[in-house]
């Protein structure tokens, strides 16, 4: 027998289990109660340099945008320090290759400026994000059985095949697309953020000081052990 100093700490709970994400697959996050999400990146609009009659357009586009939704979802505004440490690797090679000594100095005095801006400023980045749900409950079409037994089995029902995962993501993606074209309504562009890029974004979630110093490497070099 072991003494319970000898045996160690029973392990935590692993991670994955405090997540409700079940998987990100095909540019979608499946959770583990069986919805579904895409997420789109948005571009933004300067609101406060646009004259009266441009912002009166603008709410009133945001206005129909609402109107128009027949599901919820949700806008997520993420702010970030600004990091500029591979701009100013660039700089700092582009200053050792420089043989003009004038324009060594100058480039050397530039790099220091744009960091001591960078740092007293506190600069901030933002990117804007609408995440698209979609729950199996709310498909009209399905019979309700069908309905419910997908929801006491989330996990499993979507896990059953690669018929019904697209079929579900086929409706997520067309709700995608209805939010994609009101949205170009009001001037704004959107992305559909892919697979590494959803990966990207739930890393930096909840890694934001380890993701500053560890950036993600590209899921296709990712090594997985089952």
């Amino acid at each position: 027998m072991q003494s319970k100093k000898l045996a160690g700490p029973k392990p935590g709970v692993a991670t994955k289990q405090r997540l409700d994400i079940a998987e990100i697959r095909e540019d979608s996050v499946v959770l583990k109660d069986g919805t579904m999400r895409a997420v789109l990146l948005v571009s933004s609009i300067n609101f406060a340099l646009k004259s009266e009659e441009e912002q009166n357009a603008i709410i009133a586009a945001y206005v129909s945008f609402l109107n128009a939704l027949e599901f919820p979802l949700e806008i997520v505004v993420q702010s970030r320090r600004l990091n500029i440490d591979a701009y100013l690797l660039k700089l700092g090679q582009v200053e050792k290759e420089q043989t003009n000594e004038l324009l060594k100095i100058q480039i050397a005095d530039y790099r220091e400026y744009i960091k001591e801006l960078v740092e007293m400023g506190d600069i901030m980045s933002k990117r804007f994000y609408v995440a698209i749900p979609y729950d199996p409950l709310s498909d009209k079409r399905k019979g309700f059985w069908s309905r419910f037994g997908e929801v006491l089995t989330p996990g499993t029902a979507i896990r059953l095949g690669t018929e019904r995962f697209k079929k579900r993501r086929r409706d997520l993606f067309a709700r995608v697309e209805h939010v994609q074209m009101l949205l170009s309504s009001m001037g704004l562009t959107s992305v559909i953020l892919d697979t590494q890029s959803l990966i990207e974004l739930f890393y930096n979630l909840y890694n934001p000081e380890l993701a500053e110093t560890e950036k993600m490497v590209e899921i296709g070099k990712v090594r997985i052990e089952e």
